[in-house]
């Protein structure tokens, strides 16, 4: 099965050095699953010419934020919309989870909380407790009429969603290990967008093993079971 990754971003340096791009962060996260990827820079206004140049779509995650006036806003916009329409089965994770509940009459905001950063815990509907990475200030405020509410926690309320067998979309990291948020940390350390004491609770905590198995296998089963050639030809 071909994913379609839409790159929105690229990681600090150290990051890309270690781990690679993006896309290479996802096919190692979902090794083993059989997929076969296909990359297009999105955030550099390299699109697809249809949702039917891959069989599913995976939309990452990007420094960048959803509500942002970007060249590549809109037309990522556009092109959600028109997976969504195909039946193609889609995935989000963090910008990517919020980009689909925009495209789709949802809203997004920077929360007024602040940041997630590191180590967390969630619930799942399919799990219960489960922990994951996350990293993010921006939040899903309003939810778009066809998502249902799978995952949350005390600090972010639309933690995951799914759109039916159109859509599943998650807002923290689970295709980032715990030596990619250290090597976040060391590259963000200094920036005073982020509180320290964030980035000292990130450190603390960013040997605590982390259940990213248990959602590489949701995703990977959603993109399987959501994709009807019969349907999408």
């Amino acid at each position: 099965m071909l994913i379609g990754i839409l790159n929105c971003g690229y990681p600090p340096e150290n990051v890309k050095a270690n781990h690679g791009n993006y896309d290479t962060m996802f096919s190692t996260f979902l090794q083993g699953h059989g997929f076969k990827y296909k990359t297009w820079n999105v955030v550099d206004e390299k699109f697809p010419a249809s949702p039917t140049d891959a069989e599913g779509w995976l939309i990452t995650g990007s420094k960048h934020g959803i509500y942002e006036d970007l060249s590549f806003i809109y037309p990522l916009k556009e092109f959600i919309k028109a997976i969504y329409k195909s039946s193609r089965p889609m995935v989000g994770v963090c910008f990517g989870h919020q980009a689909i509940a925009e495209a789709l009459g949802g809203r997004v905001e920077r929360f007024k909380e602040g940041w997630a950063i590191g180590h967390q815990e969630y619930f799942f509907e399919k799990h219960g407790k489960i922990s994951l990475n996350a990293w993010h200030q921006d939040q899903i405020v309003e939810l778009p009429k066809n998502a249902s509410v799978i995952a949350s926690n005390s600090f972010c309320k639309n933690a995951a969603l799914v759109y039916g067998s159109r859509a599943y979309t998650i807002q923290p990291h689970p295709e980032m290990s715990n030596s990619i948020i250290a090597d976040y940390i060391v590259a963000r350390r200094e920036n005073p967008s982020y509180p320290a004491y964030l980035m000292d609770r990130a450190h603390k905590l960013n040997k605590t093993h982390t259940d990213d198995n248990l959602i590489a296998n949701d995703i990977a089963s959603f993109f399987k079971d959501g994709f009807k050639p019969e349907e999408a030809a």
